[in-house]
């Protein structure tokens, strides 16, 4: 199988994209916290994963295409989840499920009460499917200090407030973010009925939709699977939408652009990410370019690579590193290393177009 791996760096130059629960060191009853990973006195921002899927999820929205294949949502008390259908629903298919519905008289109840499920699909037993997307949490590439903005709710004018302002206090961060990414590209657009948990994501009412729907049968890998046309159509707009991505906490305060500033991705024969050393933490938490080891992990790894190495850097964003990153790169081309370098979403454009090519076609066997 062939996985699209890397990372992306995200800029967030006076930020707090993702909020914690209580606030690590507060001096204030109010004062709202950023997430903190803590290694002895020092502290990195992060934001987690989730809130990573939720914007991506959020920006796939404003794909029209996208969102007419978007799964429902349903719920029972404090359980929540999708219509779990990948067949029908490009979400459930990329970015995995998993539905077992209450046992209990008042889950039944509830169910039987909610009008929104007349389109919902029969369940004949528990399915679920891990994510053929991976993301990991995004960390701050250096320790940084966090910082605490003190404010207070006060109005001017015909309507202003009458006695003492309302304090409050927020914390954020100057930080360059790094994250990883996998993408299972043989997984995408098939779907397994193995009964092994992750990995049952289809029950006999889903298989029935499977061969309805004239979806080949991999009978050796108890599999249905998409046509390639229909695993591009999904594929391609989440590739496209890291380049557009869209979110973040306190931006009424701290807008922060969160389109990645960068990102390293290549095609390869497994599910190892062989890049993710290329970029460390330089002089005062600076984004820094390790040539050596962009060479020494090409050089082991390059008999595994199936595509380009695809390398989106904006420019501006520390444009030395970018140069440095450039001539590594012109350098392993004696060696049969190609590569592509432009602009952080053109790139990802160039990856969702290649799936379409010849090459493409075998990145989803």
């Amino acid at each position: 199988m062939a996985f699209l791996s890397g990372f992306l760096l995200i800029d967030a130059p006076a930020s707090a994209l993702n909020n914690a629960r209580d606030a690590q060191d507060a001096q204030y009853d109010n004062e709202v916290g950023v997430k903190l990973i803590r290694v002895g006195r020092e502290s990195s921002p992060y934001v987690s994963a989730q809130a990573f899927r939720y914007w991506l999820r959020d920006t796939l929205s404003q794909n029209l295409e996208w969102l007419a294949h978007t799964a429902p949502v349903f719920r029972e008390a404090k359980v929540a989840y999708t219509d779990a259908n990948p067949i029908k629903y490009w979400d459930d298919d990329l970015f995995g499920y998993m539905r077992a519905e209450g046992k209990k008289a008042s889950a039944k109840d509830s169910r039987a009460d909610d009008s929104g499920r007349a389109s919902a699909t029969e369940l004949s037993g528990s399915v679920t499917r891990t994510s053929p997307f991976r993301v990991g949490t995004l960390v701050s590439l250096a320790p940084t200090n966090v910082v605490k903005d003190f404010g207070v709710m006060s109005r001017t004018g015909p309507n202003m407030q009458e006695g003492d302002p309302v304090p409050h206090s927020h914390q954020f961060y100057r930080a360059v973010f790094k994250g990883q990414l996998s993408l299972d590209l043989g997984r995408a657009g098939l779907f397994t009925y193995t009964g092994k948990s992750g990995n049952q994501n289809l029950d006999e009412v889903r298989r029935k939709q499977a061969e309805d729907a004239g979806l080949e049968h991999v009978e050796a890998q108890k599999a249905y699977r998409l046509s390639r046309t229909e695993r591009i159509q999904r594929i391609a707009p989440l590739i496209r939408g890291l380049g557009e991505l869209r979110g973040g906490a306190k931006q009424a305060l701290h807008y922060t652009d969160v389109t990645p500033a960068a990102v390293l991705l290549v095609v390869t024969k497994g599910g190892n990410n062989p890049l993710q050393y290329v970029v460390g933490a330089g002089e005062e938490g600076r984004p820094r370019v390790n040539t050596e080891a962009l060479k020494e992990t090409i050089r082991a790894w390059k008999d595994t690579f199936l595509s380009p190495i695809y390398v989106g850097w904006t420019a501006g964003f520390h444009d030395g590193e970018r140069d440095k990153l450039r001539a590594a790169l012109e350098e392993l081309q004696a060696e049969g290393v190609s590569f592509v370098l432009e602009h952080p979403r053109t790139v990802l454009h160039h990856i969702a177009d290649d799936l379409s090519s010849e090459a493409g076609a075998g990145w989803l066997a």
